[in-house]
């Protein structure tokens, strides 16, 4: 299974270049990028897995620290393009400001950019988890919180006076680390590096999530009460373990927003944040294959199904969720309830 995945994953994006491309089983740009963006969402998507699937805590803010990443490596963008030139981004004059504020400085450095990612990330899970585990905030109450911090987050980037541009969002990026977006060896590089780290990172939870600590986060998703009678500490395990989540979104959005080349409140959408939760739910939750199977699935039927026929789309999506609800509780990973259904009646 692990190898198909890495296979597939990482042999998607090489189809677009070289005479490959000019076969039929070649890729376009359009669709290398497409891979590239569905390996952004399918890595969101494991570390969603992650705090729900293992530690039963449903987010319904994931899209936080998604656009934490999409935003810091946007601003590192448009920063380093005006590095040696005078003036300032439209939504920056805008403002009425000549030059960059103070929050911009030295976002012109991709290792800055990249370091102030984690550590904002980081920090930001950190007070989130702690404040919520430490009241042993649970259940639909937990999933309310999260979506509250992501909907005051996406209020206050939708102001233009927070030098983020509003509503519009950050735009307008030439390129990254050196290489234009719009080529076709940067859409076949990211992308390629985006199915990397989704490997990587699926190699690092299998082997997390199978030994104490994934065994220590099923028995808190399964009975918490009990395993604190029998002497175990849970409050700094789930935190540690919501932090690396919000760490690998972050890296997520870091990897998503120079494919789409805007970052804008989109990002912190309440609507994206549930749509995560949707692809755990379809894929499996608690298996981590079944996250990057249900994030694959639904976002290559919401790409096609929103181009050629968008007024199906919602509908489909309804429909595939009562599904799982109903019938399949454990997602695709785990068709057996739906067998054993059949058998009963």
């Amino acid at each position: 299974m692990l190898g198909l995945i890495a296979a597939v994953t990482l042999g998607l994006p090489l189809l677009g270049l070289g005479p490959l491309a000019d076969t039929p089983i070649g890729l376009s740009g359009y669709q290398v990028n497409l891979v590239g963006q569905v390996m952004a969402f399918a890595l969101l998507a494991l570390a969603h897995d992650l705090v729900w699937g293992y530690a039963g805590y449903l987010s319904l803010g994931h899209g936080l620290f998604f656009a934490i990443g999409g935003y810091l490596v946007g601003m590192h963008m448009i920063k380093a393009s005006y590095v040696g030139q005078s003036g300032v981004p439209t939504f920056l004059e805008y403002m009425g400001l000549s030059e960059f504020p103070a929050h911009w400085m030295a976002f012109e450095y991709f290792g800055y950019a990249v370091l102030a990612i984690f550590v904002l990330t980081a920090l930001v899970a950190f007070v989130i988890g702690f404040l919520a585990f430490r009241s042993r905030v649970v259940g639909v109450y937990f999933a309310i919180l999260s979506q509250a911090f992501v909907y005051a987050a996406m209020l206050v980037m939708s102001r233009n006076d927070t030098g983020f541009g509003g509503n519009n969002g950050i735009s307008g990026f030439g390129s990254l680390l050196g290489m234009p977006l719009s080529s076709l060896e940067f859409r076949v590089g990211i992308a390629t590096v985006s199915a990397l780290v989704l490997f990587m990172a699926l190699i690092a939870l299998r082997r997390l999530t199978v030994g104490p600590l994934g065994k220590l986060l099923i028995g808190i998703r399964d009975d918490e009460d009990r395993l604190r009678v029998l002497g175990y500490e849970t409050l700094w395990v789930k935190t540690g373990v919501w932090c690396l989540s919000a760490l690998l979104a972050a890296l997520a959005g870091l990897l998503y927003v120079p494919q789409v080349q805007v970052a804008s409140p989109q990002l912190l959408s309440p609507m994206l944040s549930i749509e995560i939760a949707v692809w755990v739910a379809i894929g499996g939750r608690g298996y981590l294959y079944g996250a990057i199977v249900g994030a694959v699935l639904v976002s290559v039927a919401k790409f096609w199904l929103t181009r050629f026929m968008p007024e199906l789309w919602p509908f489909i999506l309804t429909g595939s969720v009562l599904f799982v609800v109903v019938l399949l509780r454990n997602g695709l990973m785990d068709p057996g309830p739906l067998f054993s259904r059949r058998r009963n009646d």
